[in-house]
């Protein structure tokens, strides 16, 4: 498979083959704490935005491969100085062995793939891709039934600015499935995504009510609502609080349907279902560990 020294910049650079041999390569992993294969590589983090999971479980993934971890941020980068993204990657560049970087910035990721001469991977950019989180979205799915074709898949939530779960879609629609986009009408995926998707041949249907589709999903997909990306905080004020899952909003749904999120929560998902068998969130989440060993280890070559 070719994954040896290349970026990660989108999802849809990756085919089925390539995802189902990292999937494999995580499921050695999920049974593997520390291996030292990675000793002597030092990666750098670079987050420009906050982050939690995505910043920490690539940390956490680096260390238990015996690898170092410089980690920059936004708060303390030179780039407060007034720097630019420019000379702060090639900085880097010369001094690490791997680059992941998060930004605001749309096209930051490829910038940086296309001026740094070690691997990139994209941990964020805008409102566009987090392909590794998608990575993870579908290896959560595979573990839970077995499979990543004839399913259900609701996505659901703020799907016009929400890069996880865009890139979830994008990610699904790789396989056979039939995908439910579940929003307000204000947060309806954008016509670019859906026209791709469309052209792919991608069965999808819109719908502003979970009611009306919930009895029919194996997977449901909430996303928060993403404020930081909102150009205008009174469109923001106006769609607040208008999508919640709760236990009432699951009462149609199939018994061995799962709720999925790439976290963190806010107001849409109500901690009643962390105790219930639907919810995936958590387990999706501890995932992000060996799969993201995974990701390393295919980079550097090394075996597990």
């Amino acid at each position: 498979m070719n994954w040896f020294n290349r970026d990660i910049i989108t999802i849809e650079n990756f085919s089925r083959e390539e995802l189902e041999h990292l999937f494999n390569i995580a499921d050695k992993y999920m049974n593997i704490k520390f291996k030292d294969s990675l000793k002597g590589k030092i990666i750098a983090n670079l987050f420009l935005e906050p982050s939690t999971r995505t910043r920490v479980s690539f940390e956490v993934a680096a260390k238990r491969l015996g690898a170092e971890v410089v980690n920059v941020t936004g708060e303390y980068a030179s780039i407060k100085k007034g720097e630019s993204l420019y000379d702060t990657l090639k900085m880097l560049d010369s001094y690490c062995d791997l680059i992941i970087i998060r930004s605001p910035i749309e096209g930051s990721a490829q910038f940086a793939a296309d001026i740094c001469e070690h691997p990139v991977i994209n941990a964020g950019d805008g409102t566009l891709n987090h392909p590794t989180q998608a990575m993870i979205d579908l290896y959560t799915i595979k573990n839970t039934f077995n499979r990543l074709d004839k399913l259900n898949i609701g996505v659901y939530g703020d799907l016009k600015y929400g890069r996880a779960v865009v890139s979830f879609i994008l990610a699904i629609s790789k396989y056979d499935n039939k995908i439910y986009a579940i929003s307000p009408e204000q947060l309806k995926i954008r016509n670019e995504i859906k026209d791709e998707l469309l052209n792919k041949g991608v069965k999808i249907e819109e719908f502003t009510n979970l009611e009306h589709v919930i009895s029919e999903l194996d997977v449901l997909y909430v996303t928060r609502l993403q404020k930081e990306r909102f150009v205008d905080l009174a469109e923001y004020e106006r769609v607040r609080g208008s999508y919640k899952l709760d236990l009432k909003s699951l009462e149609k749904s199939k018994p061995n349907m799962i709720v999925m999120h790439p976290l963190p929560r806010v107001e849409e998902l109500t901690y009643e279902l962390d105790s219930t068998s639907k919810q995936a969130y958590f387990r999706q989440a501890k995932f992000g560990i060996p799969l993201r060993m995974a990701i390393l280890s295919l980079i550097f070559g090394v075996e597990v």
